[in-house]
């Protein structure tokens, strides 16, 4: 085990453990090919029994039947040997397995002797079972030559045990870089299940990571208690009552698991097991190869290519293909491209790097910023590009420092890594170079004995000059000031010549693109005596800021005029809007009815909106109740209102119905309107009838009134009618409703219920609460008054109306 980074290890010590667990696997590997070779001795055995011919020239056999195939050596003896077991003929003998190693070697079945004939023909067992088996590894082995990835080999799989096994469905996931587990094939479910269990983050209760980081199969056989302990999959989770996870074994880490789900319920027994792990095992070369549809392996198909890639690069980069642990966790990575100009601390180039491992050779890396920075890299996605670093190592005896930039960025399941190597002068210099570039601002000397001037490369951008002219003597600038400037910039570098004084000037100079406004900043290096020796300063581009200067004041002198309009405009609405509608002191009187009005306009803001109302007696002593809404403010929306509000009253004083006057008024605004976009406006309207009580109303797209009676509050159904203004073709329809002595009827605007953000029907909702519980408070002598007086701070104007039947003497 290798010690835990976490718990205070050195970063030498656990480079340490990674290389001695390197060195572990490489034995484990070692043993595990001795494990194959018993498989291809077997297989040798039987061609010898077969073909009568030598051991050399029974390889030979296998090799060329693989190869003809398209298959694997290792495919091509398990082929051999399950032809046998069909045939009934009797193998050689296996060599024993090497114990604790996951090579695809078939143990005997349990209670046979690994050299009776019985364990391959049908009934030797007694049931038949182990030569069924058998028969069916020697298909699988068969069909999984031609199988090109893991759907086929889910499908096989599938197909060889449905019938004999019960399973109804198999599902093959793979481990991907971040640690979660991808679905890669599939067999007996449906797409949508596919779908939406393709990816499985790395979460704990999940019994196929289980079975990957144990390196154990997980056998699922009481739905109940399995239920308690894992996330099942399948929807419903019951349609399999039994289930396994197998991981794939390997010489590696285990990189892939297989699902098998029964609707047999109860246990896995013995037999069924061993067949399960045997056909696992069967798929573990096609699975871990992860063939192209012509058998090559893209993995290394990539890495060419890649490589080539490298060939021509100008800079040092390589590709690192990190190394996991069984867990899934990354111990190293493995250098498998480098370009030419790629050259470590110890003088490898290029492609002499191809092959080394980052902690065997640079183990000092261990537990860096750097390594934290390619573990983020390969599981956010995210490119690394990190501060330079210094890294230190003992070559020959003597410590050497470097200094390096380094970039990752992920490639697939790898990453591309490129660097700077640079001392500590180079690294001031570039962001000397950049600080220069991103101020607009350049470094100037000039030395008063020799009389030489120096400039930075950015003091020539800034003044447009040809480096290849060199510094601009003193005597040159006048010509290149405005007129103005010259005796003040002149007078200050008088003052720092002459007695060392400091300077900060502005000025401005004439060049290609224009006049540009530069500053420059200057101070003297003085001998013992006090006099000056040498002046070193900075000049700066300030043109981009004064440009955005004059902007913002020509921004601001523009707002000052068009609020001072906007002002004057709301004043003059504002006048307008008391002449066409008076706010009335107290309560009316109409046609038996109390009327209570209540208006107030929006706090905040320099336009006046466009809500009004009307309340008025008509000829045949009934009344009409208006309240309506026009879009917009300002001067356009209160003249929309007057021409609303005075055509309204004229219609429905000639006799007009309701809806008639709403689709009058609805032409009225679409052929009148002065706003390009057109105008709209809400509005409800009633007529009362006071010899029957009865109220006809219409409304345009407006919110319905609200009827309070006997101790409830309910907003009355609605007719149809679209706001004014939007269409040509609108439809308006009526309602009527007879009033009862003690009902309340509010008309009101949105301004009343309206929240930003807020869906408005929690606002009329709460205005029928609020409505509700002010008339059981006893305050409905001013219901509509003590409403708006609830919403300080309006952002929109209110109007209510409050009508009220009295109740019978």
């Amino acid at each position: 085990m290798l010690p835990d980074a976490g718990a205070g290890a050195a970063p030498e010590v656990l480079a340490l453990a990674k290389v001695v667990s390197k060195l572990r696997a490489e034995v484990l590997e070692l043993e595990s090919v001795a494990s194959v070779t018993a498989v291809l001795e077997r297989a040798k055995g039987v061609v010898m029994a077969q073909a009568g011919v030598t051991p050399d020239a029974a390889y030979q056999l296998l090799f060329d039947r693989a190869e003809q195939s398209r298959r694997t050596l290792l495919e091509q003896c398990w082929i051999t040997l399950g032809r046998t077991a069909r045939t009934g003929a009797d193998p050689v003998a296996p060599r024993p397995q090497v114990a604790g190693q996951g090579a695809p070697v078939m143990p005997p079945e349990p209670g046979v002797s690994p050299f009776s004939t019985s364990r391959y023909v049908a009934g030797g067992a007694g049931d038949g079972r182990p030569a069924v088996h058998r028969t069916l590894l020697a298909r699988l082995a068969e069909d999984l030559a031609a199988a090109r990835t893991p759907n086929e080999i889910a499908g096989l799989l599938h197909a060889v045990l449905a019938d004999s096994q019960d399973v109804d469905a198999v599902m093959i996931y793979t481990v991907a870089t971040t640690g979660s587990l991808k679905l890669t094939g599939h067999a007996g479910i449906s797409d949508s299940m596919a779908e939406q269990w393709s990816h499985i983050p790395p979460l704990s209760g999940v019994a196929a990571m289980e079975a990957i980081a144990a390196r154990e199969a997980m056998w699922l056989e009481d739905p109940e208690q399995d239920a308690s302990r894992y996330l099942l999959i399948g929807d419903p989770p019951e349609r399999w009552p039994s289930r396994a996870w197998l991981p794939v074994p390997g010489n590696g880490p285990v990189t892939a698991v297989v699902g098998f789900f029964r609707t047999r319920q109860g246990h896995f027994d013995a037999r069924t097991r061993t067949l399960l792990r045997r056909a696992v095992r069967l798929c573990g070369g096609p699975l871990r190869e992860d063939r192209g549809p012509y058998g090559h392996d893209p993995i290394h198909a990539d890495v060419d290519s890649i490589q080539t890639v490298f060939d021509a690069l100008s800079g040092p980069a390589i590709l690192l293909t990190p190394l996991r642990s069984p867990t899934g966790e990354v111990e190293d990575y493995r250098i498998d491209a480098a370009s030419p100009e790629s050259l470590d601390v110890a003088g490898r180039h290029g492609k002499e790097l191809v092959g080394r491992r980052i902690l065997e050779n640079y183990p000092t890396v261990a537990g860096t910023a750097l390594w934290e920075g390619y573990l983020d890299t390969l599981t956010m996605g995210e490119v690394y590009q990190g501060e330079p670093f210094i890294y230190e190592e003992v070559t020959a005896g003597v410590p050497q420092q470097s200094v390096y930039s380094v970039r990752a960025s992920r490639l697939g399941e790898r990453l591309v890594v490129s660097w700077i190597r640079h001392d500590d002068s180079e690294r001031e210099t570039r962001r000397l170079d950049d600080l220069q570039r991103l101020g607009n601002l350049g470094w100037a000397s000039w030395n008063l004995v020799t009389d030489t001037i120096t400039w930075s490369d950015q003091v020539y951008a800034i003044f447009g000059r040809d480096p290849a002219l060199g510094p601009m003597r003193l005597e040159e600038l006048p010509r290149h000031l405005l007129a103005e400037d010259l005796p003040r910039l002149g007078a200050a570098v008088q003052r720092l010549v002459a007695d060392g004084t400091a300077i900060n000037q502005f000025f401005r100079i004439t060049s290609a693109h224009g006049v540009r406004h530069l500053r420059i900043v200057a101070e003297a290096q003085r001998d013992a005596d006090g006099s000056p020796l040498e002046v070193h300063g900075f000049f700066q581009d300030l043109s981009a800021l004064r440009d955005t200067e004059l902007a913002l004041r020509e921004s601001e002198r523009a707002n000052l005029v068009q609020r001072g309009v906007l002002t004057a405009e709301r004043a003059i609405a504002v006048r307008l809007q008391e002449a066409l509608l008076p706010m009335p002191e107290q309560s009316l009187e109409l046609a038996g009815l109390g009327v209570d009005v209540a208006y107030v306009p929006a706090d905040s803001g320099l336009n006046v909106g466009g809500d009004w109302y009307s309340a008025i007696e008509l000829p045949d002593e009934s009344a009409l109740f208006v309240v309506g809404d026009v879009a917009g403010h300002g001067l356009a929306a209160v003249g929309t209102m007057a021409q609303l509000r005075f055509t309204t009253k004229g219609m429905i004083v000639t006799g007009s119905p309701l809806p008639d006057v709403l689709r009058r008024l609805n032409t009225l605004l679409l052929h009148t309107a002065t706003d390009p976009d057109g105008a709209t406006a809400t509005m409800v309207m009633g007529r009362y009838q006071p010899w029957d009580r009865r109220l006809t109303w219409v409304r345009a797209g407006h919110l319905p009134p609200l009827l309070i009676r006997g101790g409830t509050a309910q907003f009355l159904p609605q007719p149809v009618g679209c706001l004014l203004g939007a269409t040509f073709h609108p439809t308006y329809g009526q309602a009527v409703i007879d009033l009862l002595p003690g009902d309340r009827l509010l008309l009101f605007t949105d301004g009343l219920v309206e929240e930003p953000g807020e869906d408005i029907e929690a606002g009329l909702e709460r205005l029928a609460e609020t409505a509700l519980r002010l008339v059981r408070e006893g305050r409905s002598e001013t219901l509509a008054r003590a409403l708006a007086a609830l919403r300080p701070g309006n952002r929109d104007d209110i109007c209510v109306l409050d009508i009220h039947v009295p109740d019978e003497p």
